[in-house]
């Protein structure tokens, strides 16, 4: 499949009219495929992209991929003009790592205005409470060997969110790696649950050690929620456990939900992996 990785937005940067510049680059995510262009905000709009998109290359792609939420409905309205799939994902690794690289280019150039500028950050509004009515009999921190967690690819499990360049084998990790998760005992509402999950997009579980715990959902491209929160001492060490882990599975981790604990029938599995290198919290502010 044919994929395109595309940024749109704003950089600290004018043109001699002092217009402030928006920067467009597109790249493939292995790399080999790039193009960039700058365009002054007052021509900013979807019809400016069509043409980019069209004359970048000789084909289009089958699907694109955005994370950052300021430029989706322009993007969005250039794909639907193209009839191309939009994908909105914070996983664009390769195309982060390459506005890293602009973003050091952008002080050498005359047109810099010496602003503050962070490439891959993202404004996070404050977690929200999950909706009461969508809560399960129960939860627990949880962990799997790394082995037994890629044999769930062959359950018959109705909501599967697996990508294969996260499977423990593809990171290098040892079978006998504990992965750490997180498994909610849904009962009857288990299915509802799991697809109100799988509407959010999962990114990260992050436990958050405080007064009370708790563990935020980092879902969407920039959204949070208050996923779980406790007092209870033996919980709280549990969470440390579940932060430990994650230093060597290399942020791996999972969250597992199923009707009840008999561990017989699954409703729904993500495995999750966050790309720690770019997700940066506003300076001076924490993250949660």
């Amino acid at each position: 499949m044919t994929l395109w990785q595309v940024d749109f937005y704003q950089r600290p940067l004018q043109n001699q009219g002092g217009d402030r510049l928006w920067e467009l680059l597109i790249c493939s995510p292995d790399g080999e495929f790039r193009h960039q262009a700058f365009c002054p905000q007052p021509d900013v709009s979807a019809q400016w992209l069509c043409q980019q998109f069209l004359h970048c290359s000789d084909t289009l792609p089958e699907r694109i991929q955005l994370f950052r939420p300021q430029s989706l409905n322009l993007v969005e309205s250039a794909c639907q003009v193209l009839n191309i799939p939009l994908e909105a994902t914070r996983r664009t690794a390769t195309l982060k790592q390459w506005l890293q690289e602009r973003a050091a280019l952008y002080p050498t150039l005359p047109t810099y205005t010496s602003e503050v500028y962070q490439p891959t950050y993202l404004l996070q509004p404050p977690p929200l409470p999950l909706p009461d009515h969508l809560w399960g009999e129960g939860w627990c921190f949880a962990a799997l060997n790394a082995s037994e967690l890629e044999q769930f690819i062959e359950y018959p499990i109705p909501i599967l969110s697996i990508e294969l360049d996260l499977l423990p084998s593809h990171l290098g990790l040892a079978p006998d790696t504990k992965i750490p998760g997180i498994v909610l005992y849904g009962g009857q509402r288990s299915l509802r649950l799991a697809r109100w999950f799988q509407e959010q997009v999962p990114y990260r579980l992050e436990f958050v050690k405080s007064d009370p715990s708790g563990v935020i959902l980092h879902s969407g491209l920039h959204d949070r929620w208050v996923f779980l929160t406790f007092v209870n001492s033996d919980i709280v060490q549990s969470g440390e456990v579940f932060n430990q882990r994650l230093e060597l599975s290399q942020g791996l981790h999972f969250l597992l939900i199923q009707p009840d604990d008999t561990g017989v029938t699954y409703t729904g599995l993500w495995l999750l992996k966050p790309l720690k290198e770019f997700d940066f919290p506003e300076p001076g502010r924490s993250m949660v």
